[in-house]
């Protein structure tokens, strides 16, 4: 049986909101090792399941999907989200200030 991967969409450093992370996508795992090609250098493998990632709305339609075509999935549970409260002020805040120093 194949292995796939099937994880919830997290938001990057690009993005401001959280729009597009309630996909769920799917993907297969490395058959095989990539190989440096002699002639250039670069990394491959005839794995071509590796370009592969299909997009799910639910974590329900991702699992029924795998199990339909005898994949092993495992799921991989999203990071947890932390919310860091601040004020606009404090982006200024320069902290404790030393006896002796002045701020021009």
């Amino acid at each position: 049986m194949t292995q796939a991967r099937i994880y919830q969409t997290f938001k990057n450093a690009m993005q401001s909101g959280r729009a597009r992370t309630a996909t769920w996508m799917l993907e297969h795992e490395p058959a095989e090792a990539k190989q440096p090609d002699p002639l250039t250098g670069w990394a491959g493998s005839g794995d071509t399941n590796g370009q592969v990632k299909l997009s799910f709305p639910t974590l329900e339609a991702a699992q029924d999907y795998a199990a339909r075509n005898g994949l092993t999935a495992t799921v991989v549970p999203a990071p947890a989200r932390t919310v860091k409260y601040q004020a606009y002020a404090d982006n200024f805040n320069v902290g404790a200030i030393e006896p002796g120093y002045t701020i021009l």
